[in-house]
């Protein structure tokens, strides 16, 4: 069996043991997913009309502020499934697999490998339930496109591709669960720092350069102008190369780490 064939077909084992996982201990999953979705509903029903009201001049909109807000929390629900992973990195360090993983004829790369993946399929199931909740409240994408609609999903999977292999760094570098799920949290406050809820016009000025210089920002405006049909500018190209940025990085971490013999 040649070098990539075994690559593949041990990849494919690892990524089978971490889907079932997740289908036999489902709690960690969606306790995450719930944080977006309540939040979905408290911007909606509850802030919505002042917070329209305070982006419309006055002029209370529910429905406009829903399509407003709903791309940025389809990429928080990515940062808060890809906690998980480092939850389950983390497990698989401490736990003692990964030392018996070592000892075995698989391929090195299948464990982190089956992880990015399952973790991918993971997120894109979270942002389709999200956006059928978002749907089932009023969001409406009247102005997009097939292509439109098919270049979010792209993003949505190329920004997943790039949070995981960040959160699969974490759960390597974590001592125990409690503390990869505490270094992965920055991956759903970012969201909350950004244009996810309110226009960067709208913000301090002090406090704008954090929102606009960071991963979330260009990737939210891309996204919410692909699912409108607006204009998305410069956010495009930002929002691709923070996401080659970000899976380069993790990558490179989370390879170097895995890699480091054992103490």
């Amino acid at each position: 069996m040649s070098a990539l064939s075994l690559a593949v077909r041990d990849s494919t084992t690892m990524l089978r043991r971490n889907l079932l996982h997740a289908r036999r201990y489902p709690s960690l999953t969606l306790n995450l997913l719930l944080t977006p979705i309540m939040l979905l509903l408290l911007f909606v029903y509850v802030f919505g009309d002042a917070m329209s009201a305070g982006i419309g001049g006055g002029h209370p909109d529910r429905s406009a502020y829903i399509a407003y807000v709903v791309p940025g929390l389809l990429l928080m629900t990515i940062g808060s499934t890809v906690i998980g992973t480092a939850v389950s990195v983390s497990n698989d360090m401490t736990e003692g697999i990964i030392a018996r993983f070592r000892t075995m004829a698989i391929h090195r790369g299948s464990v982190i490998v089956g992880h990015v993946i399952g973790s991918v399929l993971q997120s894109v199931a979270s942002v389709v339930l999200v956006g059928a909740v978002a749907v089932a409240i009023g969001f409406r994408s009247h102005g997009a496109t097939a292509l439109e609609w098919l270049a979010a999903f792209g993003l949505l999977v190329l920004f997943a591709t790039a949070l995981t292999w960040i959160a699969v760094g974490m759960g390597l570098v974590s001592p125990n669960a409690e503390a990869a799920s505490n270094n992965a949290m920055p991956l759903i406050l970012l969201p909350l720092l950004s244009s996810a809820f309110v226009p960067l016009h709208a913000l301090p000025g002090w406090f704008r350069p954090v929102a606009e210089y960071q991963p979330f920002t260009p990737a939210i405006e891309t996204l919410r102008g692909l699912l409108l049909g607006t204009p998305i500018g410069h956010n495009g190209w930002l929002a691709l190369a923070w996401c080659a940025a970000l899976t380069v990085l993790g990558y490179v971490w989370s390879t170097a780490t895995f890699d480091k013999d054992p103490e």
